[in-house]
């Protein structure tokens, strides 16, 4: 695998992706990936939607602040995305601590993204595993997710990406563990809901969506190690991470720390 190859790829296609994402981090998320290389869309509305999601390089389907009108739009892009070839993400935020959305992301999974990024709380919730998230936050560890994650791979035939101490990257028969120090995303919003729209930015541009994952997870947790040296608390941390997204090389992901391991 040649993780600086897909980056560079990123960098030079500039993917659109079309984020409908939760009214919290739209501007920081629009920020990250323009920072990136990306061009990012952000629109909410049915009728819109669809045509969007048919013409854009990726799409990110995020629930975070989901309302009755953008879960509709969510489905357009969906089925548009689906009959254009087009790789989506779904991040399911929150799932498991709240009925309407944990419904909702149950039935579009059957949709077939082509990855699902989560912390391992909403993993686990989404999979219809026992959890104990608390809203956002995940209290639940990687290690206890990845059998979840791999169910959820096995059934919908995606990468499962579960954001933690140490990021594991999930397909039907591969499972890699991305070690970065990310503790800096922690204490700002959007670290991980820009994390789903960067990733399908890089799964827009490179044919193995278990690799594009990884690259997309190391570039990403690498640009926050650099921020974090560099900041001095999360205002300046928010600020930091920009610039590293911006400044950052492909040829760093030489230096990406992770490992595969083999399933049971």
């Amino acid at each position: 695998m040649t993780l600086p190859t897909v980056a560079q790829k990123y960098r030079q296609h500039s993917p659109l992706v079309f984020c409908l994402t939760n009214t919290v981090v739209t501007n920081f998320t629009a920020n990250a990936l323009l920072a990136s290389g990306a061009s990012p869309a952000m629109t909410n509305l049915p009728g819109e939607a669809g045509p969007f999601a048919a013409v854009a390089s990726a799409v990110l389907v995020n629930l975070g602040t989901p309302s009755t009108e953008q879960m509709v739009a969510m489905e357009e892009a969906i089925h548009s995305a689906n009959a254009a070839g087009t790789p989506w993400v779904l991040d399911p935020v929150a799932v498991g601590a709240l009925p309407v959305r944990t419904d909702f992301a149950r039935r579009i999974v059957q949709q077939k993204p082509t990855l699902i990024r989560g912390n391992a709380s909403e993993i686990l919730a989404l999979a219809g595993k026992d959890s104990t998230g608390r809203g956002v936050d995940a209290t639940d560890t990687v290690h206890a997710a990845v059998a979840a994650g791999r169910e959820l791979a096995q059934a919908h035939d995606c990468i499962v990406a579960i954001s933690g101490e140490a990021d594991a990257i999930i397909d039907s028969h591969r499972t890699a563990l991305v070690h970065t120090n990310g503790i800096g995303l922690t204490r700002i919003t959007g670290g991980g809901c820009a994390l789903g729209a960067f990733s399908a930015g890089m799964l827009a541009v490179h044919d193995d969506p278990f690799e594009a994952t990884i690259a997309a997870h190391g570039f990403y947790g690498l640009a926050a190690e650099k921020a974090l040296a560099n900041s001095t608390g999360p205002g300046s941390f928010a600020v930091a991470f920009i610039d590293s997204l911006a400044s950052a090389e492909p040829e760093e992901l030489q230096n990406l720390k992770y490992e595969e391991l083999n399933h049971a």
